[in-house]
């Protein structure tokens, strides 16, 4: 993407769910966190996304408290408000409780001076998934490996 700089993404999100979809959504943000972000305080790995009364929060997304901050510091682990269309938002709701998907956020970035979330609309992987989605990562690797040495 253009004009944008990541900042973290959510590596276990990947391993445990299918992502059949993504969304990108602006994130409500205080001063403090936003330095906090910059400095690389940000972490998403039991993050998850709820929508409640039409507006859609992100739960357990950890920012840590900003080192010179003062009184201005907020909550680490509080809600934070996402932003997008409502049009957006009631198609989500409909989705995540008709078809039993998770919204996970899957990375963090800036878009200019903006901070975005990249959601993911997701479905749970079993342990046999898990499983099947290693041994063909680990057949790739062999293939590769045997081409380069029979390039050399």
């Amino acid at each position: 993407m253009e004009g944008t700089k990541l900042i973290t993404k959510n590596r276990q999100a990947y391993h445990e769910y299918f992502v059949l979809e993504t969304f990108e959504a602006g994130i409500s943000l205080f001063g403090t966190e936003i330095k906090s972000i910059r400095n690389g305080g940000v972490n998403l790995k039991d993050a998850w996304v709820n929508i409640e009364n039409g507006e859609i929060f992100v739960k357990q997304m950890h920012i840590s408290p900003y080192e010179y901050g003062n009184i201005f510091n907020r909550d680490s682990k509080r809600d934070r408000k996402l932003l997008m269309h409502k049009r957006e938002i009631m198609r989500l709701f409909g989705e995540v409780k008709q078809q039993g998907l998770t919204l996970i956020p899957l990375s963090l970035y800036f878009k200019g001076s903006k901070v975005k979330v990249e959601l993911g609309l997701c479905r749970g992987k079993q342990l046999h998934d898990k499983r099947a989605v290693a041994a063909k990562k680990d057949a790739a690797r062999a293939i590769d490996r045997a081409l380069k040495e029979q390039n050399r």
